[in-house]
């Protein structure tokens, strides 16, 4: 990594060192919301997207270029990752991702594979190659990965879910099955972000986007173990990011897997949880819908969360979870301008 690189104010942050401005990216900075992304996705399927390297690291930069954020992250999915282990994927106009044999028994957990993802990814690692020529070479490129227990879900579902009946029915049910399952996704997650890593990222983000259904007893007890393996296993190379939505009790539990930045979505208090937590930095947390008001709520509740913040070294402004398609690009611009040039 170059000294300059190095030197980001993003990975300063991540650091928890002090920096001359908040650093700022956004989940789902490449998206629906930009003109640019339609033009180059045209009517390419969403699956076939995130596997041609050229689209998916053209999109990356666009929006790293087009808002002026701090770092650009990987334009990919959460799932593709499943299709080597067995699982058949597919993306539905109105439904979203699929799963068409989900993972329902014994035998369904033990004919999954874990394979290199240099072997079955590889297109991974030909977009971050990509992407790594063409951003500046003071902007980082983050990587990411879902979580196990977002991954294990979505495995057994086969789609989205509101109760997570299935999933639920087999961690209760068949413990043993259970962590098989999650051993298996937390290998191939592991492999997957060192992969990342390996072919050029400076940072890695754990999306656990369905964590939130559980309880801080049920995160100890059946998901802990597996996301502090998974981040012991890929620490000391890169900062690791560790991000879930829908429940803040289960901060503590989560930053208890290690991780050097916790996000922290919208429904809970930055400088509260922030308070709870060993991890140096946070990430976080204006609600994202926000984006979807006038350029001046934007900037005012911007504005409100780093006044709160106070200059404390070690934050990384983000959204508490991702832009939506109907968001205004000028309203995202604002809020990029509006974080960068806010001195406290």
């Amino acid at each position: 990594m170059s000294l300059r690189l190095d030197d980001c104010v993003f990975l300063k942050a991540c650091r928890g060192e002090k920096t001359d401005y908040t650093p700022i990216w956004l989940y789902r900075q490449a998206g629906r919301y930009m003109p640019e992304y339609h033009e180059v996705k045209g009517d390419t399927p969403s699956l076939d997207f995130f596997k041609t390297p050229e689209l998916a690291a053209k999109v990356t930069c666009d929006a790293q270029r087009i808002l002026g954020v701090d770092a650009a992250i990987l334009f990919t999915d959460l799932l593709p990752i499943l299709e080597p282990m067995g699982l058949k994927l597919d993306y539905l106009p109105g439904i979203g991702p699929d799963i068409s044999n989900p993972v329902r028994t014994n035998t369904d957990i033990d004919n999954l594979e874990v394979t290199p993802a240099a072997d079955t990814v590889d297109y991974i690692g030909e977009t971050i190659r990509l992407v790594r020529r063409e951003l500046p070479e003071d902007i980082p490129l983050i990587g990411f990965a879902g979580a196990p227990f977002t991954l294990a879900s979505y495995a057994i579902e086969g789609r989205g879910s509101r109760n997570y009946v299935f999933v639920k029915q087999l961690m209760y049910g068949d413990e043993s099955a259970w962590n098989t399952l999650m051993s298996k996704v937390t290998d191939v997650v592991i492999d997957y972000l060192n992969y990342q890593i390996a072919s050029g990222v400076q940072a890695v983000q754990l999306f656990d986007s369905w964590v939130g259904c559980l309880g801080p007893k049920d995160y100890r007890r059946f998901v802990l173990p597996h996301s502090k393996r998974l981040i012991e296993s890929v620490s000391g190379r890169v900062p690791v990011i560790h991000f879930g939505t829908g429940n803040p009790a289960l901060l503590p539990l989560m930053d208890e897997a290690g991780a050097d930045v916790m996000g922290i979505d919208w429904r809970a208090s930055l400088m509260d949880s922030w308070k709870l937590l060993d991890a140096k930095s946070v990430q976080g947390n204006l609600d994202p819908i926000i984006l979807c008001a006038d350029e001046a709520s934007v900037v005012r509740e911007a504005t409100t969360l780093l006044d709160s913040v106070g200059g404390k070294p070690g934050h990384i402004f983000n959204l508490g979870h991702g832009i939506i398609p109907d968001t205004a690009v000028e309203n995202v611009k604002a809020l990029v301008r509006t974080v960068q040039e806010y001195r406290n």
